[in-house]
């Protein structure tokens, strides 16, 4: 059960949080309609879509992403406001424990981290994609992807290829497959073009040929049409920049695990996505006590000088995992071991503060 002091340290922390957050993500809109207004205004986009479609898909991202940052920063500001006017001593000297004064700031950090999880792994996600729909459709002129020669795997011993692919008609060109035994090929498939049919959720192939080398006397076959059935739809052609962002928890881990039983390479950015989106939210507990322990000390140049602190930790775990998630995506370190090290650095760092700060 919470006890008033509970009580009076979560308003402050949750209060503390969403006020600053807010005012940050208020100014950011405002810079971001008055750089895309032209836009909105040429292609009379209609007010619901903006708001709808674009802004309250645009908002749990921005928190989400600099939630660890603005929790630290709420923890300092009101924690050292609070040491400014003796209360933590107060508090202190009544002969509360200091892992008792910390308990309410654990269950605030909690909360963030349930609040983050949730949003980062289902929320965000599905809101992404949407979001992405609305500026392909009026801010990036109709995006079409620009790959060319792409080859995938389907499994062991069965390869596919096209020149080119529209993402707008959903038609792939010079489309070709191959099935092999070993190092022999024993099934060779081409077309002009395959066209996606999202009802039937098939390929429509246009003027094919099939070839079947070594089989039936190097059996030929070829055709108008034909309705091909294969482990490989629209979705696989998505943006690479972005591909991963759009898939909820379940969908990246279905996904990985199906472009790794292909041979697909390259996995490591899928990987490290899903494992930050995990990771970052339990910061929320490290960066926390580092804000206790620093701001809780009433010290010479006060709440400024906690903030300037804070902004510099807050800002060296944020560069820190960025860093560590380049790494990984080049596979350098293991994408687990990437996303996880800042927080165990960090977790050492608070536990030497907290061990050390003012009781």
């Amino acid at each position: 059960m919470l006890k008033k002091l509970d009580r009076y340290i979560l308003k402050k922390f949750i209060s503390t949080f969403f006020f600053s957050i807010g005012l940050i993500t208020i100014l950011l809109i405002v810079f971001d309609i008055s750089e895309k207004l032209d836009n909105f205004i040429e292609h009379h986009i209609p007010i619901k879509e903006i708001i709808f479609d674009h802004y309250i898909n645009f908002i749990p991202y921005f928190v989400n992403t600099l939630s660890p940052l603005f929790i630290f920063i709420s923890v300092v500001f009101f924690t050292s406001k609070m040491a400014a006017r003796y209360e933590t001593v107060a508090i202190l000297s009544s002969g509360v424990s200091y892992a008792r004064f910390l308990r309410p700031y654990m269950i605030g950090a909690a909360f963030f981290c349930m609040l983050s999880l949730f949003l980062g792994h289902f929320v965000i996600p599905k809101g992404n994609r949407i979001k992405q729909e609305f500026e392909d459709k009026y801010i990036n002129n109709h995006y079409n992807t620009e790959d060319r020669n792409v080859h995938r795997n389907f499994g062991p011993g069965f390869k596919m290829s096209l020149e080119s692919y529209n993402n707008y008609e959903k038609r792939a060109y010079n489309f070709a497959m191959e099935r092999y035994k070993g190092k022999q090929m024993i099934w060779y498939f081409t077309a002009n073009t395959i066209l996606w049919d999202s009802i039937k959720r098939t390929w429509t192939a246009d003027t094919w040929f099939e070839r079947y080398p070594g089989v039936k006397k190097d059996s030929i076959n070829s055709g108008k049409t034909r309705i091909l059935k294969i482990d490989f739809s629209p979705d696989d052609m998505a943006r690479k920049e972005s591909k991963e962002d759009v898939m909820t928890y379940f969908e990246l881990k279905k996904y990985i695990a199906k472009e790794r039983a292909k041979g697909t390479p390259d996995l490591q950015k899928f990987e490290v996505v899903n494992y930050k989106r995990t990771s970052v939210p339990f910061a929320s507990f490290i960066l926390t006590l580092i804000g206790v322990a620093l701001a809780a000390r009433k010290t010479r140049g006060g709440i400024g000088m906690h903030i300037t602190i804070g902004l510099l930790v807050g800002a060296t775990y944020i560069l820190l995992l960025h860093f560590c998630s380049t790494f990984a995506d080049n596979s350098l370190i293991p994408p687990l071991l990437a996303v996880w090290f800042p927080n165990i650095l960090y977790s050492i760092v608070a536990l030497l503060l907290i061990k050390f700060a003012q009781k």
